[in-house]
């Protein structure tokens, strides 16, 4: 049995919900998008939204045109303003990620993804400042400077690999972070600026950066990093197989930045994982089973101690780098599906959106918080075997005794959620339908219902203001209990033995 404590050791961190990424941004402006990013809100409230593209031509921001034989730049902000509108409206803020390339302004061809953003440098860095500052100076004249404040503003994405940055070239993308950062603080000094958004395996990058921007004074106010755990991917048709590191491996990522950065320029600054999952591809059946909510959830829980924000990639699967989904369920990297039906890990938010501001306690298997009202809330979960070698356990217990109330005597309502391989599992379901590609308007009502968690209510003792609370988790389980003093008012003459008209003898 764990005794959890009376006093709480501080406030549950908020880092798990400070950002969550998303697809280009530019498709923000479709209704799934916006019907999909409204229930998320609704069940966990994300404060941040981060995605690619801002710069890409599909948003029609930079417009080059000859006028009188003169090369000319028109900016326009037609789908940015209708973007951030959607957002605000939703109650998240912009993460902004600057790039890709715009082709009118690129020295290159070379693009990534199925939708082609640009990778390469600027041709003419004057008029990429000029992009940049007009922009930030649109934002701030639309929203205030002191909404645009709020929005860290992030110079380009995972430049340590070919595929995102030309030749991964370290000295280019210093030189395109310190026109960008310079440019953005002529339009606002107190806007957040910084980077510099590595991949996993090359934190000496990080080193290179804090060296540059002391010996160039270039202005930065938070750094970003990006953390994976996957091995090289094994391709089948649409899909990959990857092999998985313990989800410990993403705690040493969060805290990699502090670390190689302590006695820098950059020590102390705020460290934003601006992207997190399991896999870092788009079509791995991983992101879509109760196994990936029980591996993720003591990085979840245990996150904040390392990074004041870790952005889990990405809230939907409308997502295309790889190309349009071929498939309902086909390893995406989203909390929910195209028409919003709910993964397990999207249960494991908004198990986490549920519990209290205090923390009482943190385990290998649980977390235990208390609201201000007095309710406690326990989430917990079933170790896994993230190597694939073994399924996990079948059974896995948990004992703790929990506060709750001030008083001796009388009883505590206990209400329990559950998601597992059976329950709260869409995915699941739609493997015992039969895999369909396109379901038909009953099979997704039947997907939506089976995505339900199991919930279950009961009543247990308090004695010396504690509940004995024992839990058996099956296998891949996460368990949100919920734990509230009782006080009955049922009216003294009522008898549930009566029901039916009898005398008790």
């Amino acid at each position: 049995m764990i005794r959890v404590p009376a006093e709480p050791d501080g406030e549950l961190s908020g880092a798990w919900r400070a950002c969550v990424g998303t697809g280009r941004v530019e498709l923000a402006l479709r209704r799934d998008y916006q019907d999909s990013l409204a229930l998320l809100q609704r069940d966990i409230g994300f404060r941040h939204i981060r995605g690619h593209g801002l710069f890409s031509d599909g948003m029609g921001v930079h417009r080059p045109y000859d006028w009188q034989g003169t090369r000319r730049v028109h900016h326009s902000f037609t789908y940015v303003d209708q973007v951030i509108d959607a957002y605000l409206g939703l109650g998240i803020r912009p993460f902004l990620e600057l790039g890709f390339m715009p082709e009118g302004l690129a020295s290159g061809e070379q693009t990534v993804f199925w939708w082609r953003g640009n990778v390469t440098p600027p041709r003419d860095w004057r008029e990429w400042a000029g992009l940049v500052r007009a922009t930030l100076g649109h934002l701030v004249d639309r929203y205030g400077a002191d909404e645009v404040r709020t929005w860290p503003v992030e110079v380009w994405n995972e430049p340590n690999l070919r595929d995102f940055w030309q030749d991964a070239d370290e000295t280019a993308y210093h030189r395109m972070y310190e026109v960008t950062a310079h440019a953005v603080k002529e339009v606002d000094p107190g806007i957040q600026v910084g980077g510099p958004a590595i991949s996993p395996g090359a934190d000496e990058w990080l080193e290179r950066f804090a060296e540059f921007t002391d010996r160039r004074d270039v202005p930065v106010d938070f750094v970003s990093r990006h953390a994976y755990t996957s091995g090289p991917a094994q391709h089948v048709p649409f899909a990959v197989h990857q092999t998985l590191a313990p989800a410990t491996g993403l705690l040493d990522q969060f805290a990699a930045p502090r670390r190689v950065l302590k006695g820098t320029r950059l020590d102390g600054l705020p460290v934003h994982i601006t992207e997190f999952n399991s896999s870092y591809r788009p079509d791995n059946t991983v992101h879509d089973t109760a196994f990936h909510a029980a591996y993720l959830a003591p990085v979840v829980a245990a996150g904040g101690d390392h990074a004041d924000s870790f952005s889990y990639w990405t809230f939907s699967d409308m997502f295309e780098e790889t190309g349009v989904p071929t498939a309902l369920f086909h390893g995406g990297f989203g909390l929910l599906t195209h028409r919003q039906v709910r993964k397990p890990t999207y249960h494991l938010y908004a198990f986490m959106a549920r519990m209290g501001e205090q923390r009482l306690a943190r385990g290998a298997d649980h977390l235990v918080s208390r609201h201000a009202d007095g309710r406690v809330t326990v989430l917990a979960w079933a170790p896994v075997d993230p190597t694939g070698r073994a399924p996990g356990p079948d059974r896995h217990t948990l004992r703790l005794s929990v506060p709750v109330g001030d008083r001796d005597g009388g009883e505590a309502f206990v209400r329990r959620s559950t998601v597992d391989e059976e329950h709260g599992n869409a995915y699941t379901a739609w493997r015992q339908l039969g895999s369909p590609r396109s379901p038909k308007a009953a099979q997704l009502d039947l997907l939506h219902e089976a995505a339900e968690p199991a919930r279950n209510h009961r009543r247990l003792p308090v004695e010396d203001g504690r509940v004995d609370l024992s839990l058996t988790l099956t296998r891949h389980e996460i368990t949100l209990v919920e734990l509230s003093p009782l006080q009955d008012e049922t009216p003294p003459w009522w008898d549930e033995r009566r029901l039916l008209g009898g005398e008790v003898p």
